[in-house]
């Protein structure tokens, strides 16, 4: 084999790792390397397919394998694209194709920033001091899986729309039932009101939200 290619979309609502962007999901990676890895190039900005993207390169000298990667978000996604081959020429041919690919307008290391049509992605927005009226879902039946759901708030302030990563049915129809009464603050920017993307667990909190209860809806 002479080299691979791995794709990737990590939600960064519900990624476990200290990172809001594609950027610092990249920044992150090259600050934990493993000891026996060294960095070839450090995170710099470049250019896929006519649209920004964030370049990092490392390489194993014992293993005599070169990783590439490029990486943007897209909807509150970091997409990666990882690169690895002991031939750095093929790497570099690799890279070249990836501009015959099409990727939406809104593709950036920080598009969750928002702007235009896009939302502006905000990790735990749904927390106490953002919100104005919140209605808990009551459960019919104690399950105790943890329950991802995604939500886009409009300019008023009200859930527009729903997305579950993960529910079972009855659970999927009561959390909806709650979350079309919950009420936000208008998110203001520049003086003007904006869409806000998020994430919420319910159910069943992973550990990694346990810690901020106060932004979680639970059973």
């Amino acid at each position: 084999m002479r080299g691979t290619i791995l794709v990737t979309a990590q939600d960064m609502f519900f990624t476990p790792l200290p990172a809001n962007s594609a950027l610092q999901l990249v920044n992150y990676s090259k600050k934990h390397l493993q000891a026996d890895y060294q960095v070839e190039m450090q995170p710099t900005p470049t250019k896929i397919a006519d649209r920004p993207f964030t370049f990092f390169a490392y390489w194993s000298p014992a293993a005599q394998l070169h990783w590439y990667v490029l990486a943007t978000e897209i909807r509150c996604h970091a997409v990666e694209m990882v690169l690895t081959s002991r031939d750095t020429k093929l790497l570099e041919s690799l890279v070249l194709d990836l501009n015959k690919m099409k990727l939406p307008a809104e593709a950036s290391p920080t598009a969750g920033m928002g702007g235009g049509a896009s939302p502006v992605c905000i990790k735990d927005y749904a927390r106490d001091e953002n919100l104005i009226t919140r209605v808990d879902p009551v459960f019919s039946e104690r399950r105790f899986n943890p329950v991802p759901v995604r939500i886009i708030i409009d300019k008023e302030g009200r859930v527009k729309h729903i997305h579950f990563l993960s529910a079972f049915p009855d659970q999927a129809r009561v959390i909806t039932d709650a979350l079309h009464q919950w009420k936000f603050k208008r998110y203001l920017r520049d003086g003007k009101p904006v869409e806000v993307e998020t994430g919420i667990f319910f159910g069943r909190v992973p550990f990694r939200t346990a810690q901020t209860a106060s932004a979680a809806a639970t059973e």
